[in-house]
């Protein structure tokens, strides 16, 4: 069975606009106080009114550059904001019912021992090529994605064949058991696309040409790289979804890199959507009339990663101590909207989430665990070593909190802010004595499924990868071994699963502290009718589910 995790490529993390887009590192916020830039509301040639029906005009705002792969099976960033639009999988994650929904897929079935997935396909799709969404067609476009074994395509990792049966039905025998639908909904590599879309020619260079062979409800109208208006997307007239009723006909992304200038955009009319704005601009929004606000917790939380191999946090009473240090309420409060309470390793919305682990401070209890372990007042100093990334303001409040709380109870923590790839390198260093004794990072899965959190992070692993608490320990390795096939078979054995490794991981062995979950904080017109936050897709809109009113 191999697992397999993928890296950003160096310098990434600071690149992205994508929180979910990769794992580990800080998340971007980007102009925190979103005091800065040049660019003035109304200097776009581009700008589209969004407020009014007829034009029905989507404008989508991002940080940063939209495009960095137009291909289908290797894209792995920011370009989601459009691909989601355009191309299709077999089915959609619902974070209500924490399932898989049909999309492409209109029915599933499993084998009992979850090696034996069976996909029911949709009539009557097209690609924009103008060719019919077949099996045959999709079992070509997963093979290729395979093929490629370019960015998420490890989710694919567990298929051992597929066969088109018919037209309509699509067979995959599996290696080993696996939610397959879950797979199936993954916000990258899960796509079904025209392989014959180039014909003769190379497809991965006619996909970076601008080109799409997606089934989506929007196909490529233009894009121009560097330009304020970056892509527009317009409406495929034969999506089988249909186009009755008002919708939005056309999409545009308008590239706007500052905060400020994002919400004077929104405000004056210009634009649709935002998908992130800091606290007081986001107040700021929920008190203005022609704006809609909402707020939803993401797939996204902070992991405090306590050295369970060398140094002084081989005392497990020493990482309890750190535990109950924090002040989870204090940094929730600080973040003013931007984090919410977490309640274990897994986020709510996904599978093996578990509402009664949300952690308190407990100051006399952390005391009482230093004291026994020959530190805190009175003792000895424990000096210990955290680092987290550079640049990243959530987390400066909780190192900043920490430290403070610390620091009166005669723990003296000397905290390093890193650009992620170095913070990673010495996390990973052969010799222990290297490796600092808390780490601080983002966790997120590339599909709808808590198993991420574990076997990653988790699992006994050599060399190291992202175990960054060098935890070892065989049962907890069983445990997590058979949480794929329980969740393909058995999902109330699996809840209870992942309730059992969350008390081992956190409680027994306190190898992790879970400070908070990321919030998504938008902003958008007030006309927008429809809109639902997917944190599976993070800073997706899924716009013809859309409405546009007056």
């Amino acid at each position: 069975m191999r697992w397999h995790k993928r890296l950003l490529a160096a310098g990434a993390v600071a690149a992205l606009t994508l929180t979910a887009t990769a794992c580990g590192g800080g998340k971007i916020r980007g102009g925190a106080d979103g005091s800065e830039g040049s660019t003035q509301p109304g200097t776009s040639q581009n700008a589209q009114n969004p407020s009014s029906a007829a034009d029905a005009t989507f404008v989508y705002v991002p940080n940063l550059d939209v495009v960095t792969d137009w291909d289908p099976a290797s894209s792995y960033s920011n370009e989601i904001l459009a691909m989601q639009n355009i191309y299709e999988s077999l089915t959609r994650y619902n974070p209500q019912t924490k399932q898989a929904e049909p999309r492409l897929a209109t029915s599933w079935t499993s084998s009992d021992d979850g090696k034996k997935w069976t996909f029911t396909l949709r009539q009557g799709a097209t690609f924009h090529t103008g060719k019919p969404v077949d099996a045959a067609a999709a079992k070509a476009a997963i093979e290729r994605t395979m093929k490629m074994g370019a960015g998420a395509a490890y989710i694919w990792d567990a298929v051992k064949k597929i066969e088109a049966k018919d037209s309509s039905t699509l067979k995959f025998t599996l290696k080993y058991p696996t939610a397959l639908d879950l797979v199936a909904s993954a916000g990258y590599a899960s796509y079904v696309y025209d392989t014959t879309a180039a014909g003769s020619g190379d497809l991965k260079t006619w996909f970076g040409e601008g080109h799409d062979a997606g089934s989506g409800p929007y196909t490529i109208d233009t894009w121009e790289k560097g330009k304020e208006t970056e892509l527009t997307l317009k409406a495929f007239d034969d999506y089988w979804g249909g186009w009755d009723g008002p919708r939005y006909k056309k999409i545009a992304y308008r590239v706007t890199p500052e905060l400020t200038t994002a919400w004077q955009l929104l405000r004056g009319g210009e634009v649709t959507f935002v998908a992130r704005l800091n606290p007081q601009l986001f107040a700021e929004a929920g008190g203005t009339p022609t704006v809609q606000a909402a707020q939803t917790p993401s797939f996204q939380n902070l992991l405090t990663l306590f050295n369970t191999h060398s140094g002084p946090l081989k005392d497990v009473r020493l990482r309890q101590a750190l535990q109950k240090a924090i002040d989870y309420d204090g940094v929730v409060a600080v973040l003013k909207g931007a984090g919410a309470p977490a309640a274990g390793l897994v986020p709510e919305g996904l599978l093996g989430h578990n509402a009664g682990q949300t952690p308190r401070q407990d100051l006399a209890g952390a005391e009482a665990l230093l004291k026994e372990a020959g530190y805190g007042p009175g003792g000895k100093k424990l000096e210990l070593t955290l680092t987290y990334a550079q640049g990243d303001s959530d987390q400066e409040v909780l190192v900043t909190l920490l430290s403070s709380t610390l620091d009166k109870l005669n723990v003296k923590l000397s905290a390093k802010p890193l650009q992620w790839t170095t913070q990673w390198d010495q996390a990973k260093a052969k010799d222990p004595a290297k490796r600092q004794d808390i780490l601080v990072m983002y966790w997120w899965p590339d599909y709808a499924d808590a198993f991420s959190w574990f076997v990653n992070i988790f699992r006994s692993e050599d060399p190291i990868s992202f175990n960054l608490s060098y935890l070892r320990d065989d049962a907890i390795d069983k445990r997590i071994n058979e949480l794929p096939q329980l969740t393909a078979t058995d999902r109330d054995a699996a809840e209870k699963a992942y309730a059992e490794l969350q008390n081992k991981i956190i409680n027994e062995r306190a190898a992790v502290a879970v400070p908070y979950v990321m919030n998504y904080q938008r902003a958008f017109a007030k006309s927008v009718q429809g809109y639902v936050d997917n944190p599976a897709y993070p800073n997706v809109v899924f716009v013809h589910d859309l409405k546009p009113g007056a």
